[in-house]
Order: structure tokens, then sequence, then C-alpha cells
């Protein structure tokens, strides 16, 4: 008999991005919501179906969303702001409002608060709760409607949810009141929720808990306990709904017992990132109770050696009897896109190496059902020798050495010397990189691409729109200008277009955040620089001026966690690999003239392991290195900046600092400036500028609205260290926002001037 196979979640942008198109035309005014509905339901009945198909057992629902889980989950529950709903908007309009900020004739508020979706580069939006918030089942829910729809296709799910402790443990609270004050309330919503999906047919009920693999003090341990032992209880007690109980990103260690004890039907453990979860079953699971056990990566796109799957499974049945063990991905396949087959421009051979969301339901099938000639295949797949090293690229990181890392002068010395040769005002004015991407832009760049208009066609023209924006800041008044970056499709796939040792897909997208999808590249084998990247761009719009424009690149960290990384190597390697390319880029840039060079290393913090024990010895101590490595040989005249976007900072803020860069500049718009406490409390030596307004929201900031900002900071922030710019790149916003945007931020910046 097959063993049994479960689905946390599945992709649900469309296999073409069908969901972001559709929603852009809605919030144009393009399409009405009846269309985008549609398109909706077509994404939805697809995953479905292709489960169906792959014979798995346990199929999610409720795992769609128009932007997000976490504001899924907030209005299921009646947690929402009231200025959002005080704007008079439909439901679906106050829904976006809450994900991207609503400006028009009914208000003008700002969305929620965004970040990093533990160690991925998943953005949730934060739930917040207030003193006055009421939690109560909503009304309208979706999860009925979507259980419905399944139904209806013949297609049994099971309706899945982001649970209760991690809702309230991510959410931010605005008053005196805590998660504990919430816990009856969302346990009674959640009670009422399972009586209302039984009588629709339900017979099991999911909630994903991945804040259990964070460190979990005892006090938070306990609350869990209670937080569950109500809600299991009520659910039990008022229906016959058997309930999961979803971790992954890592293991349970802290909680483990009480998670036994509980009374759960089913458990689903994470035994990719879960560096204990093996241990811990060994060590005792719960009897009549199922084990989710997830196996199959959901975070990369590498095919599965099933030799090696299989013996882990069978360590996993030798502690759990084995028709209790369900095969499972080890998290939700939100972060893998959807299908090989719609890349037709890779070889066989190289997409045989890889499963994305639909290849990997056929592994787990395979898995499930012993399929020897599937194992076959397989094998054969493991035994042939996939990539060779790269003799050059092994014997630099040979001759790496500790004064490779290392920057000299110091960083006062340093701040000292770039004072006098910019001679920059107070408060100096720039932005974070990218201009909008409009429609032109993109058509020269497709155009180009298939081979419509000649390279020289392609280069006038960025270069008349470099011409241009360089033009619109100096006409704003901006103090450090930017190329616009016109030539790039994507921060990171741009630099490993022009890297040996990438390769790269034409579908393979997945969602960062609401419409936002990206295209991460494939590291396949060694990398190195094939030639200059940025020179010839950023020399042409240093011509263009005389103010000085920064020159833009990725930083190694960054372009790894934004990449699908190897796993045939460590983490490390490959960073000092990429280090070691834009290194040649950095060097060539500054003997080219550039002053100042930008190294964005927005996902620093990104793959920072789930417990702080493996902090340093996992990541941080070759994550700040290999950052180091990259600008560690240029000039003390040279000014290096960097970029970090939408994660929790406060508690990495001194190896932030030890990355030893001349000025960074963060996301902290949505975060209300929090930032600033720790920059204070580190004595932080590095210039800095945080964000002073959203630049994912189409909202223009007024200039007290900045100007409040900016004083904000200077009660933290040394006058003589604070920048002034937006919380990150501009690609995704119109022309005219922006342009009105960044005026208001000059203005704010000379009112400072005037004042300070």
């Amino acid at each position: 008999m097959n063993a049994l196979t479960a689905v946390t979640g599945f992709p649900r942008i469309g296999k073409k991005r069908e969901l972001k198109f559709a929603t852009e035309k809605y919030f144009k005014g393009e399409i009405a919501q009846d269309e985008l509905e549609k398109t909706a339901r077509e994404i939805r009945a697809y995953g479905w179906k292709k489960q169906q198909e792959a014979g798995i057992s346990f199929i999610p629902s409720n795992d769609f969303s128009f932007y997000d889980n976490m504001l899924d989950t907030a209005f299921l529950l009646g947690a929402v702001p009231a200025r959002y709903t005080s704007l008079g908007l439909s439901p679906l309009d106050t829904y976006f409002a809450a994900s991207h900020g609503y400006q028009g004739e009914k208000g003008d508020v700002k969305a929620l608060a965004m970040k990093k979706w533990f160690n991925t580069n998943y953005h949730y939006l934060v739930p917040e709760l207030s003193d006055d918030t009421h939690i109560a089942l909503s009304d309208e829910v979706q999860a009925l409607s979507h259980f419905a729809e399944a139904k209806a296709l013949g297609i049994q799910t099971v309706p899945s949810f982001i649970g209760a402790y991690t809702f309230l443990h991510l959410a931010t609270y605005t008053g005196k009141k805590s998660a504990e004050d919430f816990a009856d309330a969302i346990a009674g919503a959640f009670v009422s929720l399972a009586e209302k999906l039984e009588a629709a047919g339900a017979e099991y009920i999911s909630f994903s808990e991945p804040a259990l693999v964070l460190d979990v003090s005892e006090s938070e341990a306990a609350f869990f306990s209670s937080l569950y032992g109500r809600l299991l209880a009520g659910i039990h007690a008022a229906t016959g709904l058997k309930v999961i109980l979803n971790t992954y990103f890592g293991d349970v260690r802290d909680v483990y017992q009480k998670i036994c004890v509980l009374g759960f039907d089913a458990i689903a453990l994470d035994f990719i990132e879960g560096k204990e979860s093996l241990a811990l079953v060994e060590s005792g699971f719960p009897q009549n109770t199922l084990l989710f056990a997830g196996v199959i990566n959901g975070k990369n796109i590498w095919r599965s050696d099933y030799e090696k799957k299989n013996a882990l499974l069978s360590k996993i049945a030798g502690a759990v009897a084995r028709e209790r063990v369900v095969i499972s991905t080890a998290c939700p396949l939100l972060h893998v896109p959807y299908t090989t087959a719609l890349e037709e421009k890779l070889t066989d051979s190289i997409k045989s190496y890889f499963a994305f969301a639909e290849e990997k339901l056929c592994e787990m099938r395979d898995l499930a059902s012993g399929d020897e000639s599937a194992a076959a295949s397989n094998r054969a797949l493991f035994e042939r020798e996939r990539v060779f090293r790269t003799q050059s690229v092994q014997q630099s990181l040979l001759k790496l050495c500790e004064t490779d890392f290392v920057r000299k002068p110091d960083f006062a010395e340093r701040e000292r010397i770039q004072k006098k040769v910019f001679s920059l005002p107070p408060f100096p004015t720039t932005t974070i990189g990218s201009f909008p991407q409009t429609q032109d832009v993109r058509a020269n760049r497709a155009a180009f691409r298939k081979g419509e208009i000649t390279k020289e066609q392609y280069i006038d023209f960025n270069k008349k729109k470099i011409r241009e924006c360089i033009a619109l800041q100096e006409k704003i008044g901006l103090d450090v200008l930017v190329h616009g970056e016109y030539e790039r499709n994507d921060m990171v796939e741009y630099f490993g277009s022009q890297m040996y040792g990438y390769i790269f897909t034409e579908h393979a997208w997945v969602q960062s955040y609401g419409t936002r999808c990206v295209k991460p590249p494939v590291i396949w084998s060694d990398v190195a620089r094939r030639e200059p990247m940025t020179v010839a761009w950023s020399v042409y719009a240093q011509s263009c001026t005389k103010k000085p424009v920064k020159g833009m690149l990725t930083g190694p960290v960054t372009i790894l966690n934004w990449s699908f990384p190897r796993e045939d190597i460590p983490l490390k390697e490959q960073a000092e690999q990429i280090a070691l390319a834009i290194r040649d880029e950095v060097l060539d840039l500054e003997r080219n003239g550039i002053k100042i060079i930008q190294i964005d290393e927005a996902a620093l913090r990104e793959k920072l392991p789930m417990r702080r024990s493996d902090w340093h010895r996992e990541y941080l101590d070759w994550a700040i290195p290999a950052f180091r490595l990259v600008h560690a040989k240029v000039k003390p005249e040279t000014q290096i900046h960097t970029h970090m976007c939408y994660s929790e900072f406060n508690d990495i803020i001194r190896e932030i600092d030890a990355m030893d860069a001349d000025v960074i500049t963060f996301e902290a718009s949505r975060s209300d400036l929090k930032i600033l406490d720790a920059l204070k409390a580190c004595d932080f030596k590095t210039e800095v500028g945080p964000g002073v307004y959203d630049i994912h929201s189409p909202r223009v900031p007024s200039v007290e609205e900045i100007t409040g900002g900016l004083y904000k900071m200077l009660e933290k922030v040394k006058r003589e260290k604070l920048w002034v710019n937006p919380d990150c790149g501009l690609k995704t916003r119109g022309e005219a926002e922006t342009e009105a945007s960044l005026r208001n931020l000059v203005a704010a910046a000379g009112e400072l001037r005037k004042a300070v």
C-alpha cells in the first residue's frame, strides 16, 4: 500500500503570474472585481487538480491569498485597524488599503508594516492589535468558499490557517494589552471557524505554527500550551474535526514535549531545516497521531536524492510506525516556482536536476509508491558528475588571508577624509538606486532580448533615460545621484547573467510580496565575473553631472540569498566566490572615477538561523566577512554605501556596524522608525539613512510628514551622520508619484537645514 502524502501549501501566483497581472489591472480600474475573482478561482482550481492528479492525500485549501496569509488571518479574525475600516471602501479594497496604503477622496492611510517571513524572501504584513481590537470570527470566511470550490471539483481539502500562536507572536501591540489578553478571543474564534468548516464537510483543520521553531522561552512555551489547550478542547468538544499542527523552517525542540501531550491528531515536522527533528521523534512520539514528515525541500529547486530520502524515512519509521508516517513537504511550496515544463530554453539534461512545485508532487508520489523504475532513474542522475570545479576560482579562494577582509584606515579616519572630499550639505539627500521601470524601459529591454533592435539602439535608449534621470534629480535638488538602473531587470539576475556559474529560467517566478514576483537565478557551478558589469553605465552617468553618482551593485550575501543556491558545497564558499566577483567590479568602478559605490545587502538578515545560538557559527561569521571582502581594498576617499530592507535588524545591529560600510540606508518607514533605538543603544558608528517614506505604496508623503520623521530621527541619530532617502528603490513606482515624493523629500531636508 502506498504511503500517505501531504502538501502544506501550493504556489498561488499562477503559472505565468496571472494573479499579479489581474491584480494590477484591478488597481488601475481596468477590470472589475468579478474578473479578478475569476482569475483567482482558476489559479486555485489548477493547484488543487495538480495535487489530486499526483495522488496527494492531504491537499490544502485557504493557502491562496490576494496579498498575504497573515493579512488574511487579521481580516478573518476582525483584527483590522479602524483607519482602514473607516474609509468606507468595499471589503476587498479595504484589504488592499491595509496591504499597500490608500490615498484618495476617502482618506490617506499608510499600509501595515511589512517584514520578512522567517528566513525566506517572502514578506508578510504585520498584524496590528490595539487595546480596542475585538477579535471575533468575521461574517465572511474566505476559507469556507475556497473549501466549497474544491469540493465542487470533487476534491476534499484540508482548510489551513496561520495558527493563533504565530499570529499573536508576530503581531504588533500598540497599547497596554499583550498576546495573553487576546488568547481567549482568538481560541473562541477558531472554535467557531471549526464548527462552520465541519458543517461544510471538512474532516481536518490545519494550523501552521512556524514561530515554534524560534527560540521559545519557558513563558512562551507555557502560553502556547495554554492557548492550544483551550483551542483543542473547544474544537474537540464542539466538532469531530481532526486537528493538524504544522511546523516548518526548523525544529521545535523547545516545545516538543508539550506538543506531544496536547492531543493533536497530526503533527508536521520539518526534516530539512529541523536539525533535531529526527532525534525528537526518536525520543518518543504520541500514539494514534500521524506524523507529517517534511522530507521534501519546499525552498530549493534541486531534485531529491531518493536513496537519501528513503534512508531518512526508514529512520523515521523506526521511531514512528510506518503506517502513521505521511510523506510531506517540509514547508509550503510558496517559495518555489510552478513547473520545469515551462522552461523551453533549458536542456533536458539541466532540467533533470530540478524539481519545482509540480515536480515535487511527483517526487512524493515516487517515494510513497516505491516505484522501482523511478528509483533507478533517480539513482542514475546522482551517480553522474553534475559539475566540475573551476581551478582559477578555487585558487583565488585558497589565497584569501585576513588582510583581504580588513579595510584601512579605520572608520573615523575615513569619515574625516570623505567629509572633506565630498563637501556635502547637512542631511545629504539621495535615493536607493532604481527609478521607475516604465513601459518603454521594459519594451526596450524585451526588444533587445528578442533581437528586434541592435545593441547600439538598446544602449542609446538607456543612455537617453540616464540623461533624463540625472537631469530630473538635479532639478529636484538631490545631492547624491543614481543612474536609474534602466538596464537591469532584477538586482540579482542582472549580475548573475554576467557571471560564470549561473543559469537562468524563463518562468521560474516566486512571490516576494503582494504582486511583486521574483525569478531567482540558479547557481549551477563555481562563480566568477566575466567582464565589467556596470562600469560603462556608471561612467556615462557621472559624465552627465558634476554631482557624485553612485555606482550600484548588489552584495554577495544578497545575491546568494536571492538565488537558488547549490546544495553540493557550503553557503560560505558560494558567498566568497560571489564576493570575489563583486570585488573585481568595485575596484573597476573606483579606477574609473566612481567615488561613491553602493553595495546593497537587502537580504543580509534573511538567512539568519532561526535559533540565536546558531547565528554566528552558521551564518554571521561568514556573511559579514563576505561583505567586507568586497570593499576592503578601496581607497579611503571612496565612500561605500549599503542598503537593507524589510527585516528585523535591531538584534544584529552591532554586526551590521561591523560590515564597516561608510553609509547604511535602512527601510524604516513601515516599522515606525523602531530601528533608531537600536542605533542609539549601540552607538552606531556608520552614517545612516533610515527611509523617510514607503516606496511600496503609491501614496505621496507630505513635506510635513517627512520633516516630522526626520525630527524623530535626530532624537536618536547624530546630526552629522543622518542621510535623507526613501526606504527602498523606486523601480515599481510611477513617474509622477516618484517626482512628487522626491520633491517633498528634498524640501523636508531643506527645512531641517534651516532649523537645525
